[in-house]
């Protein structure tokens, strides 16, 4: 691995709250990505987020991408760093909703407008990410007419289009084979790899798929008290910083002892969290 260093802030969630009908959700959450510069190597940033069912994953998510306003705290992103609002993060959820009355180019348009005034810079755009993703021959189709890997990455595209550097992904790697979820690894890291701003965050309960193209992994659970008793609110309780562990950026990290080793440490504490 060459060499890398964690520079300027990028994106901050700092001690955020949520208490939803009583219930506290989030307690005292606190977290940050920086951004990764290695010599020679434009490299974006790929955060996994792993944590149980139920544990409050998809809330925090819904906060991180503006959609969401905690009952206290803030998030930040950016550089320079100013607060989130709806639209600054793209969301591609699971099941990549897209309408089916629209051409993937139409789809594609209605995304690109949202950013971009200029009809020919929307379609100037639009023709370089699906350039860059091998699907320019594919504008004319309808979703239906595509595979489930197509689909995704035509959401990922859209979203791209209309987002500036952040996306959270929702199960990525989700009812696909061995296969596919290569072929998904290895897209969300040329994607994330694309612009030195570009940070791709995980929401994954797949622990193996997702630390192999992260550079980062945050556990998301709750503590217990002297009685062993869940503490009600969840936090990031580990921060896994893999590029620090010579774990990231590896084609081979599958079968590094060390990776597997890490897997299993994760497994063993979700029992934890």
């Amino acid at each position: 691995m060459s060499q890398s260093q964690r520079t300027d802030i990028i994106l901050r969630a700092d001690n955020i709250n949520l208490s939803l009908g009583g219930n506290v959700i989030l307690r005292d959450l606190s977290v940050e990505i920086r951004d990764v510069v290695r010599a020679n190597a434009t490299t974006g940033q790929v955060v996994g987020f792993l944590g149980p069912s139920g544990v409050g994953k998809t809330k925090f998510f819904e906060i991180l991408a503006g959609l969401l306003t905690p009952t206290s705290g803030s998030v930040q992103l950016g550089n320079p760093l100013q607060p989130v609002r709806a639209g600054m993060v793209g969301v591609v959820q699971q099941n990549y909703p897209l309408f089916s009355h629209h051409t993937i180019q139409g789809n594609l348009m209605l995304a690109a407008r949202k950013r971009y005034a200029s009809a020919k810079e929307a379609t100037d755009r639009m023709h370089d990410v699906m350039t860059r993703f091998g699907m320019v021959d594919k504008l004319s189709l309808y979703p239906a007419q595509l595979s489930g890997g197509q689909r995704q990455r035509v959401a990922i595209a859209q979203q791209l289009l209309c987002s500036d550097h952040f996306l959270l992904l929702d199960e990525p790697f989700s009812g696909l084979d061995i296969l596919m979820i290569e072929e998904v690894a290895e897209m969300i890291q040329e994607i994330a790899h694309a612009h030195e701003l570009n940070t791709i965050i995980i929401v994954s309960h797949d622990i193996v798929a997702t630390a192999s193209v992260a550079d980062t992994l945050w556990l998301m659970g709750r503590d217990r008290d002297s009685n062993g008793s869940i503490i009600p609110g969840a936090h990031i309780k580990h921060t896994y910083d893999l590029a620090a562990m010579d774990l990231c950026w590896d084609k081979e990290i599958l079968g590094k002892p060390a990776f597997q080793r890490l897997v299993s440490q994760i497994r063993d504490q979700f029992h934890q969290l």
